[in-house]
């Protein structure tokens, strides 16, 4: 039938994904090739060569895949509510397995387009999430009107990854918390200075 061999392709393509994935994860992203992962996949690496030009490519369809299977960014209506938990998501997400193939592939971007390109795109993503989430929250008054969004999200998440990747700290969700409640001034508009009408003067 004409669907086996797109079944076939399928599998090997899954194959070759996990064997990415779990090779990176023991060897760290320099040590793994291109030779082992076909090898663990039991495919040819002309095979692998047909569908990705790098092993950084395969990884960052591993991480883009595990992405979208998050669900999006949380929206209870409460913003800071919402940043607290998808900021304690991600923080949780940097200490396993996957974390450690992002941070491998976050040192390639530097030196290789395919990795930069792609690092590029998946940080796109996840920043055009959280914008959309935060212009949300605007609209419903909880953020302020003059806030550039952008700037916003780096604001966020910006410690994060400079904790994280210069190893300064434990990144956890108290470490976030104490993050959020300082940039919460910023965030938030102003209280009302609650004045009311001017009293009746006669």
């Amino acid at each position: 039938m004409s669907t086996a061999p797109s079944r076939r392709s399928e599998k090997a393509r899954q194959a070759i994904l996990e064997a990415a994935f779990d090779l990176c994860a023991e060897r760290g992203l320099a040590a793994t090739t291109i030779e082992a992962i076909a090898a663990r996949a039991g495919v040819a690496k002309t095979t692998i060569y047909r569908w990705w030009p790098s092993k950084a490519a395969i990884l960052l369809e591993v991480v883009e895949v595990r992405r979208s299977a998050d669900g999006g960014y949380p929206d209870t209506g409460d913003i800071m509510a919402d940043l607290a938990t998808q900021t304690a998501n991600v923080t949780r997400l940097f200490e396993t397995e996957l974390g450690a193939i992002w941070r491998g592939l976050i040192a390639a971007a530097q030196t290789e387009d395919v990795a930069a390109e792609g690092v590029r795109r998946i940080l796109r993503g996840a920043i055009d999430e959280c914008v959309a989430r935060l212009a949300k929250a605007r609209d419903a008054g909880q953020i302020r009107e003059d806030l550039d969004l952008e700037l916003a999200v780096e604001l966020v998440y910006g410690p994060i990854y400079h904790t994280w990747l210069l190893g300064i700290r434990a990144v956890s969700p108290p470490f976030m918390e104490s993050v959020l409640d300082a940039l919460r001034p910023s965030l938030q508009p102003p209280p009302s200075c609650g004045v009311g009408p001017p009293l009746d003067a006669g």
